[in-house]
């Protein structure tokens, strides 16, 4: 990186978190520290809720996911906005006017402390895990690209990430997410202007999106169906609708790293208006994500792309005995593009022309190059495995970090990283101060020590913020890479979720089961998800639905067998 760069990346991150602590500095009790003084405006609340929700996997691995697998991916948010309106109409009514300060709090009042603790614990366990691969997840792309001790960049982040959050609490959480949000969208918008600029001076806009179109990359939406095979299909309309909805719920209604973004709204009205404003926007804002990767995929249609996009083990197999091996694959790609890219001239050509026949020529042509690309490819991965067997063979998530260091000018390098760096801090604050949040109020505070000070509770925060930030760096600094990052954030978040989601939807709508009733319910769903996970080939995304609809299905049986009357839910706390 050029010396501008490194001016843009540490003068961005240091604004932020200078920013952030003195923003919030002096939140003395724990009103203030945990739900920000109830003082947040709706703009605030719904900027909040999409930096949690963008983590810096969203803007490494979400292009890399529409480069190799088109823009599918966008329908995962389908059930979004319909989440939001439930979660308006039904939830955040209920949590002001029992006034907690997390999720897990009302479910003691419906059931009983086992529920609440376990739902919490649930929480703790899919959240500290994903807090490890936020900050990994960068980490070790970064690392790899600057050069940098993947250790030294875990504890960056996570140190960086540490020092607002513990200082102010949820307010300096909110607060600095504005400005993420600011760096994180202006960067991706001047990414994908530069990306249209450096296609070929004769390939249009309107060419661009063609092509991509005829190479299958712009399969936004897929009404597909079939019983036998659509359930390990990941991405179509009717998993992202479902799926998506029940995975929605959950993580909005119950998950503490975003309730915490609504609860501390200055009304009702404030916060409903944030998650609406979430609604409306993150499938547009996905939807960018991907169409700049389908862009990076037509720009390396006309630019010959790596190999290989992870550089670094490239490197490592250059300097073993496959060498030779790796050079000859290299010059066969080489070879293979040159033809393809003359085939997908021929094809932008045709299309201009509007003559079908030439089109479906051109097309066919351009289609056998892809597939002998990707043989290509492939034999390039096999041999990576025999020359280094502990090398990450999946390199998609490299392809848009691969690009920006490569082609963008200088400046525009360490504008880019800021933007992943933003992204990491963003995820990592709100999951520290959900973890530390719920540590505090619905273990510590409720089953440890029940009599303390305010100031107690507000260090007690500030040292739970510590810890958890403490395992997240060490969780990321030896974790591994779990297939696309962004599905594995995701997939980690299902196997938990649609539990969590069952019982809250008990508590919310079904009177009649109890805590006994519920509590054993929730232990057999989580059960088969797991099982479902491990042992079978269906889709994520359904393991919300899954897992919800047993905890359901089951809590309606154990009361039965039960037989205990239900518990009337108190008013106030």
């Amino acid at each position: 990186m050029r010396l501008l760069d490194w001016i843009v990346l540490l003068g961005t991150l240091g604004f932020i978190v200078i920013y952030g602590v003195w923003k919030t500095r002096g939140s003395k009790d724990i009103e203030g520290y945990l739900k920000g003084d109830n003082s947040m405006k709706w703009w605030t609340i719904g900027l909040s809720i999409m930096a949690t929700q963008a983590s810096a996997i969203t803007f490494l691995s979400t292009p890399g996911q529409a480069y190799e697998d088109g823009m599918r991916f966008v329908q995962f948010y389908f059930g979004l906005p319909i989440a939001m309106v439930i979660i308006s109409i039904t939830v955040i009514p209920i949590f002001y006017r029992l006034n907690v300060y997390t999720a897990y709090e009302f479910l003691e009042n419906r059931f009983d402390l086992k529920t609440r603790s376990l739902a919490a614990l649930l929480f703790l366990i899919q959240r500290g895990l994903a807090a490890g691969i936020t900050i990994y997840a960068p980490a070790i792309i970064l690392s790899t690209i600057l050069g940098w001790n993947l250790t030294v960049t875990n504890i960056f982040i996570g140190v960086l990430v540490i020092i607002y959050t513990m200082s102010g609490g949820t307010k300096a959480v909110s607060v600095t997410q504005k400005q993420q949000m600011a760096v994180m969208m202006g960067g991706m918008l001047i990414a994908g202007f530069m990306v249209v600029r450096y296609l070929p001076a004769d390939v249009s806009f309107g060419d661009a999106v063609a092509v991509a179109g005829k190479m299958g990359k712009m399969n936004v939406v897929d009404f597909s169906w079939d019983w036998k095979t659509s359930w390990d299909d990941r991405y179509n309309f009717w998993s992202g609708l479902t799926g998506g909805l029940f995975l929605a719920l959950s993580y909005f209604g119950t998950d503490q790293s975003q309730v915490a973004r609504y609860l501390s709204g200055k009304s009702i009205a404030e916060s409903r208006l944030g998650l609406l404003f979430n609604g409306l926007l993150k499938i547009p804002m996905q939807f960018m994500i991907l169409f700049i990767g389908v862009m990076v995929f037509v720009f390396y249609q006309f630019n010959q792309p790596p190999v290989f996009f992870n550089e670094a083990v490239r490197n490592k197999v250059q300097a073993t005995a496959y060498a030779d091996d790796m050079r000859q694959l290299e010059e066969k790609h080489a070879t293979v593009f040159g033809q393809k890219q003359e085939a997908v001239k021929g094809l932008v050509v045709a299309l201009r022309t509007d003559d079908e026949a030439a089109i479906a020529a051109a097309e066919s042509k351009v289609d056998m190059l892809t597939t002998a690309t990707k043989e290509v490819r492939s034999d390039v991965k096999d041999l990576i495995t025999k020359a280094a067997p502990d090398a990450e063979t999946r390199d998609t998530d490299y392809v848009f970090i691969s690009f920006v260091m490569k082609y963008l000018p200088a400046g525009l390098v360490g504008l880019l990283l800021a933007v992943i760096f933003s992204a990491a801090m963003s995820s990592v604050s709100s999951e520290l101060n959900a973890l530390a949040s719920t540590t505090v109020i619905d273990i510590y505070k409720r089953s440890v020590r029940q009599e303390g000070s305010d100031k107690h509770y507000v260090n007690a925060s500030k040292l739970f913020t510590v810890a958890w930030g403490i395992i997240a760096i060490l969780f990321a600094t030896f974790a591994s890479l779990l297939d696309n990052l962004i599905q594995a954030v995701n997939i980690i978040g299902s196997i938990f979720y649609g539990t969590i989601l069952g019982i809250f939807l008990v508590a919310f709508y079904f009177k009649y089961i109890r805590g006994h009733a519920v509590f054993i319910a929730a232990l057999l769903a989580e059960a088969v998800v797991l099982y479902c996970f491990m042992y079978t080939d269906i889709a994520f995304l359904w393991f919300n639905v899954i897992g919800c609809a047993l905890v359901i299905l089951f809590g309606f049986i154990a009361q039965a067998l039960i037989g205990e009357k239900p518990k009337e839910i108190q008013q106030e706390v």
